[in-house]
């Protein structure tokens, strides 16, 4: 009966899929979450992006002085739309796409994928595989689950995703999505309920450490932000992580 009470309140407030908006339109992602020295740093190396997506950071990385981008992940229409937009920007050659690769590289990249690998464990364990001994992993994610609008999509309002059940914001999505997904981790792209207590474990449980991890705060929450409250505050998660030694 709940769950009932909870679907139709979330019928009325979002008759359909929220409007997500773009964040970065106009600027570059990859300036903005990982500094704008990025650049300097992949010119001439070998990138792997991990959970590439449709492809624009690894088509950017190219253009900008990458030797090689190797763009991962799991979903085919999304490296069918990577591979036309390397295509358009006449890097095909040195920016390819894949679901996998035997390459190794002295970068490894992931940008908004932490939140929604299935395996996060295992994806750390075939990163390490594919990164040179003296590499770095450059991570970037955000929001985390108890951010505001940590549900990504099931985020109706502020921490909707924490108020309301896991059948019940399905069930709605199932108003404008077909798919069939019955939990979280099914939805397109996935959404594992990622923290940030549980993103240090997995690195701590993993082949690397930290070089350096920062919690970038809400703006508008920055005052507030700090050890104790930055599960709810943190806006973005970056890292460089490096091998274990």
């Amino acid at each position: 009966m709940l769950t009932g009470i909870q679907y139709r309140i979330l019928k009325r407030i979002s008759p359909g899929a929220p409007d997500c908006g773009c964040a970065y339109e106009g600027k570059s992602k990859l300036a903005v979450l990982l500094g704008a020295e990025f650049f300097t740093r992949i010119e001439g190396k070998v990138v792997i992006d991990f959970g590439c997506g449709e492809g624009s950071e690894a088509v950017e990385m190219a253009v900008k002085g990458a030797k090689r981008v190797i763009g991962i992940d799991n979903r085919e229409n999304m490296l069918q739309a990577a591979r036309q937009k390397a295509f358009a920007a006449g890097v095909q050659d040195i920016c390819v796409f894949a679901s996998s690769t035997d390459e190794t590289a002295d970068f490894i990249v992931s940008v908004d994928a932490f939140e929604h690998f299935d395996d996060p464990a295992g994806i750390l364990r075939i990163m390490s595989s594919l990164l040179q001994p003296t590499g770095e992993v450059l991570v970037s994610f955000g929001p985390t689950w108890y951010h505001p609008l940590g549900g990504h999509l099931f985020s109706v309002f502020p921490w909707a995703h924490l108020i309301f059940s896991e059948t019940a914001l399905i069930r709605w999505r199932s108003t404008f999505k077909t798919d069939g997904a019955t939990r979280f981790g099914e939805v397109a792209g996935g959404l594992n309920q990622m923290t940030i207590g549980r993103f240090e474990k997995l690195i701590a449980d993993s082949p690397f450490k930290f070089a350096a991890l920062e919690s970038v705060p809400i703006r508008k929450l920055r005052r507030l932000h700090n050890r104790l409250t930055r599960e709810f505050t943190t806006s973005v998660v970056r890292c460089r992580l490096v091998k274990r030694t």
